[in-house]
């Protein structure tokens, strides 16, 4: 019966193949782009700092005991916060860089040194998505909260690289901000209008009320250097209000870190339903065709749903990882004891991204579509189809002939010197809408890498359980090859991260 509330043109049915495009949400090991890479260098090379790698070690340090400090208070505790007597507190009011970590000079030639590729990274796995997910969704306003060095501006630069013309970045630490400004000077063309502020408050007395919507804000890393929890709420509830479309939540793959965005969920949620409730009430039930469709709040990603996180009372907890390869800069200052680092490091984070209105109600994709056995397949095979043929298959060899791979002399090699062009981010071509994975509750998370025996595979899936995806389940499934050799063949190519059809 759900599905006869669809409206015939969002009904698609998917192939095999398409479902395999539109599952693929995960980044392989992510190269950062040449002039960020050039950027870090000359400006740790400009400092002349000899103790930068003392710094790193102080400044890792110093992010570990912001960590232990931060507040363990469950997500239903954010509703006992609000109510009618204390909505004037939610104002437009709180200076972040009192309630937050404040970065001296020395700490922020060690973060640029350290963590900016990281960040980065986990940035644009995060914005990369959003643009999968919301093809027409281009930005041309955005506000960066707690922009620290600028990895998330470089992000949005490289995910869409044409369509911004307006950046607001809030970062109390002018260290931080010198920083930033470092990096970009004389790499980037073509900028965008950039101003800065030290607080959300200096931001609102500065600009006009009609401009403080953005299109896209973002707010990565930062939350988890606030250790109140009352603080983190008064500044997210900010943020949502500065938001025109899309919010970005992202913060580190720890538990802490996880936690914190759960919490940020389930109240941004809970605050837009009640809304909703009333403004549904005030104008009766015949008129909820009036409603503006801008009210509500669904999730983008990672969940599939918009209820209760299902996570919450397993003892494990949501996160992602991104790997990326070092830059030469982090294998410097990040080596220990002597001995060279690995050429790649994995970058866990948490996050979430909304989207202001309704989640829209879509056919889920495995609907309409018919999947064949592994005996069904094999009486359709055709004789002639099992032919081999040699000639053809010996001059394909030979064409795919590889060169002999020449070992670089690490000692000696820069790969930020020897790469003369930049990784072209956005040169694939847009993929088609039929090869889109929509934002009805179809399509589940893979939480965790696949585990796979011989010939079936197990993930670990949150998914939506009802076709409004207005409630959840934590699951895990099992594909068997003799059951669905399509999606088995799907799920043994899937990562961790990736999307899940139902």
């Amino acid at each position: 019966m759900a599905a006869a509330i669809i409206p015939e043109a969002a009904k698609k049915v998917l192939t095999p193949e398409t479902l395999r495009s539109a599952a693929k949400q995960s980044v392989g090991c992510l190269v950062v782009p040449v002039r960020l890479r050039r950027a870090i260098k000359k400006y740790i090379r400009e400092q002349e700092d000899p103790h930068t790698r003392n710094k790193v070690l102080r400044l890792s340090q110093s992010l570990n005991e912001i960590k232990g400090a931060s507040l363990q208070i469950s997500a239903a505790a954010s509703m006992e916060l609000v109510d009618e007597a204390q909505s004037r507190r939610w104002k437009i009011q709180s200076s972040y860089g009192d309630i937050g970590l404040q970065y001296r000079d020395d700490q922020a030639i060690a973060y640029v040194a350290s963590r900016t590729p990281a960040v980065f990274s986990a940035c644009y796995r995060v914005l990369s998505e959003v643009r999968r997910r919301l093809p027409g969704f281009s930005p041309s306003t955005v506000l960066d909260f707690g922009a620290g060095t600028g990895s998330a501006f470089w992000a949005l630069r490289e995910v869409w690289p044409h369509s911004l013309e307006k950046v607001n970045l809030i970062e109390p630490s002018q260290s931080m901000q010198r920083a930033g400004r470092s990096l970009i000077q004389g790499r980037l063309k073509n900028l965008p209008l950039i101003h800065s502020y030290e607080s959300i408050e200096a931001l609102s007395k500065k600009i006009r009320k009609s401009e403080r919507k953005h299109d896209i804000v973002i707010a990565s890393y930062v939350l988890g250097e606030i250790t109140s929890f009352n603080d983190r709420i008064t500044i997210v509830r900010q943020l949502w209000e500065l938001t025109q479309d899309v919010l970005v939540l992202v913060e580190p793959g720890t538990p802490q870190g996880s936690s914190i965005i759960s919490q940020m969920r389930s109240h941004i949620l809970w605050m837009e339903k009640r809304k909703l409730r009333k403004l549904k009430g005030k104008k009766g039930e015949a008129s909820k065709d009036l409603v503006d469709p801008k009210s509500g709040a669904y999730i983008v990603a990672p969940c599939a749903h918009d209820g209760a996180c299902p996570l919450e009372k397993t003892g494990t907890y949501c996160h992602f990882v991104q790997r990326l390869q070092r830059t030469t800069t982090q294998r410097i200052y990040k080596r220990s004891k002597g001995k060279p680092l690995r050429g790649f490091e994995d970058e866990k984070f948490s996050f979430v991204a909304f989207r202001r209105g309704q989640r829209p109600n879509e056919a889920w994709p495995l609907d309409g579509l018919k999947l064949e056995t592994l005996k069904e397949q094999l009486a359709k095979r055709k004789p002639e189809d099992l032919e081999v043929d040699y000639d053809d298959l010996v001059k394909q060899q030979e064409e795919q002939a590889l060169v002999p791979y020449e070992e670089p002399d690490p000692a000696t090699y820069d790969s930020d010197a020897m790469e003369t062009t930049d990784v072209e981010y956005n040169s694939e071509v847009e993929e088609e809408e039929t090869n889109r994975a929509g934002l009805g509750g179809g399509w589940g998370r893979i939480i965790f890498s696949p585990i796979r025996r011989g010939k079936q595979v197990t993930l670990n899936v949150c998914r939506s359980t009802k076709q409004d995806g207005s409630e959840g389940s934590y699951e895990r499934i099992i594909i068997t090859k003799s059951k669905n050799p399509d999606l088995h063949c799907q799920a043994k190519k899937s990562l961790w991260g990736d999307l899940w059809p139902f």
